[in-house]
C-alpha cells in the first residue's frame, strides 16, 4: 500500500547545516530565462559534470562556512551545520533550525562559524524567518573585512529556472568535510502550501542551511530536508526567499535576543491567518461514508488516503471505512516543538456480525482522541472539554455528536495553540462516524472558527434503522 512520505530536516546525532544571505542585485529584464553561457559559452565544447563540479567547489570554498551552536558551560558543539556568504560585509544565510538553539535559549548556547580556511569565531543572529527555515547571521571579524561571497541566479529568485537543470548543493554533511553534490532541479513541490525545491540529489545530515548553486555557481536555493523513505528526493528553500529575508537586514543590526520569541509569534500569527483564510476561501467537499456525509478541504494541498478492511479474510464482523488528510507541512520552532501541520480524518463503522453491544466496544476502539506527545516543558497540558452537539436552524441534518474538544498552549510562543477535536455520531446503535480534527500552531479565534465549519458539515442523509 503507497503512503504518504515525510521530509525530515537534514539533521542527525545534533548536526545541522547553516546558509549565508547574499547581496541584493540587479537582475536582468523579465524575459530573462538563465544561461550559463556567459560561464561556459557555447562556442567551446560542453564541460564534463566532475570538471564543472570541481571549478564551482574550487571557487565557493572560501563562501561556505560551518556554523556550530555550543553549549557555552562546556563550550562543546550541539549542533552543526553549514553557511554560505552573501555579500562582502559578511552576511550570511542559513536554516532557521540551525540557529534554533541559540535563538530560543541565548544564555545557554552561542553560535560559533568554521571557514573553510580552518579559521573560527562567534556568530551573531540579524534576522529570522521561521516560516521558510531561514535565518541571517553574521561572523565575528574586525571591521573592514570583506568577504568573498555568493550572488543570486536572477532566474532563480524569478523563479523560471527550468525544469531539469542541473545543480550543485554544498554543504558539510556529517561533520566530515564541505563536499559537492550534483542534482536536477525539479521545479516547485506539487500539491504544497510550503513552498519549497524539490531537488533530485543526495543532501545528507549537516547540509542544512548550505547552498545549491546553478553552473555559473549562483544561488538557486538553500538545502533543507529529504525525504526519510525516498531516493535522491530533497528539498531546498527557494531563492527568493532567502533574496527577500537578507534585502530586509541590510545595514540593521544584530537581533536582540529578547525580541526572538515576539517576532516568532508575530510570524506565526500572520502565516496562520492566511493559512485558514485561504482553507476558508477554498471551502469544503463532501465525502460519503454511508449514510453520513463529512468534510473534506477542496484544498490541493490536503493529501487525502484511504483504508478498508473490507477485503480481509475471513470477513470482519464489523465493516471499517478511514479517510485521512493532511497538510503534511511542519513548521520547525526547535527540536521538540513544531507548528503548522493540520490533519483531519473521518472513520465509518458498520456492524456487520456484532449486537449492540459488541459495536459499543468496536466503535470506542476506534473512537480515540489524538493528543500528540510532545516535551512538556514546551507546551501546557492540554485542557479538555466535552458536551453533545445536536441539530439546529443552520444544521438541520446533523446527526447528534458526541464531541471532545482539547487545547493546549505554546509556553515559548504567545497565543498559540495545539487544537485536537474528537467527534462521534450518536444515532444509530450499529453504525457510527468518527471524525477527527488536529491543528496545529494555530491562535484560538481560528481554531473556534474552522471546528465550527467542520463539525457543521458532519450531517446524516436519511434516518438510520
Amino acid at each position: 500500500m503507497i503512503m504518504p512520505l515525510l521530509p525530515i530536516l537534514l539533521t542527525m546525532a545534533g548536526l545541522l547545516v547553516a546558509s549565508i544571505p547574499l547581496a541584493a542585485q540587479d537582475f536582468p529584464p523579465d524575459d530573462y530565462h538563465g544561461s550559463s553561457a556567459a560561464v561556459f559559452p557555447t562556442a567551446e565544447p560542453p564541460r564534463a559534470l566532475s570538471a564543472t563540479a570541481e571549478q564551482i567547489f574550487s571557487r565557493a570554498q572560501p563562501r561556505l562556512l560551518q556554523i556550530r551552536t555550543l553549549l557555552k558551560t562546556a563550550q562543546k558543539q550541539s549542533s552543526i551545520g553549514s553557511g554560505f556568504l552573501v555579500n562582502a560585509d559578511g552576511l550570511a544565510i542559513t536554516n532557521y533550525h540551525v540557529v534554533s538553539q541559540y535563538a530560543l535559549e541565548p544564555n545557554t548556547y552561542q553560535l560559533e562559524y568554521v571557514a573553510a580556511d580552518g579559521s573560527k569565531g562567534k556568530l551573531f543572529l540579524y534576522a529570522i524567518d521561521v516560516i521558510n527555515d531561514l535565518a541571517v547571521v553574521r561572523p565575528d571579524v574586525p571591521e573592514g573585512t570583506r568577504f568573498q561571497f555568493f550572488e543570486f541566479n536572477p532566474a532563480a529568485v524569478k523563479g523560471i529556472l527550468p525544469k531539469g537543470e542541473r545543480l550543485f548543493a554544498m554543504g558539510n554533511p556529517l561533520d566530515l568535510g564541505f563536499t559537492i553534490v550534483e542534482g536536477i532541479y525539479n521545479g516547485l513541490v506539487e500539491k504544497s502550501y510550503q513552498t519549497r525545491v524539490h531537488f533530485t540529489g543526495a543532501l545528507n545530515p549537516g547540509m542544512s542551511g548550505g547552498p545549491t548553486v546553478t553552473s555559473d555557481n549562483r544561488i538557486a536555493g538553500v538545502n533543507v530536508a529529504k525525504m526519510i523513505r525516498g531516493d535522491l528526493v530533497s528539498f531546498l528553500v527557494p531563492a527568493d526567499a532567502a533574496y527577500a529575508l537578507l534585502g530586509k537586514v541590510q545595514n540593521s543590526d544584530e537581533m536582540d535576543a529578547a525580541n526572538v520569541r515576539k517576532e516568532i509569534s508575530e510570524q506565526l500569527a500572520a502565516w496562520q491567518n492566511e493559512f485558514f483564510a485561504k482553507l476558508k476561501e477554498q471551502g469544503f467537499r463532501k465525502a460519503v461514508f454511508g449514510p453520513y456525509t463529512a468534510a473534506e478541504s477542496n484544498a490541493d494541498w490536503f493529501n487525502c488516503w484511504a483504508t478498508t478492511n473490507s477485503d480481509e479474510r475471513p470477513k470482519p464482523r464489523a465493516l471499517i471505512n478511514r479517510s485521512s488528510c493532511d497538510t503534511g507541512m511542519h513548521l520547525f520552532l526547535a527540536n521538540d516543538m513544531s507548528a503548522g501541520n493540520t490533519q483531519l480524518s473521518h472513520t465509518y463503522l458498520k456492524a456487520q456480525d456484532l449486537n449492540a453491544m459488541q459495536f459499543s466496544e468496536v466503535l470506542t476502539r476506534h473512537a480515540q482522541l489524538y493528543l500528540p506527545w510532545r516535551a512538556q516543558n514546551r507546551y501546557t497540558p492540554f485542557r479538555c472539554y466535552e458536551n453533545f452537539l445536536a441539530s439546529n436552524v443552520e444544521t438541520p441534518h446533523r446527526p447528534v455528536l458526541r464531541v471532545t474538544w482539547c487545547a493546549r498552549a505554546y509556553r515559548d510562543i504567545p497565543e498559540i495553540y495545539d487544537v485536537s477535536v474528537l467527534a462521534v455520531t450518536q444515532d444509530n446503535n450499529k453504525e457510527a462516524l468518527v471524525s477527527n480534527l488536529s491543528l496545529h500552531g494555530v491562535g484560538f479565534d481560528n481554531a473556534l472558527m474552522f471546528t465550527g465549519e467542520f463539525l457543521s458539515t458532519l450531517e446524516v442523509n436519511h434516518d438510520l434503522d
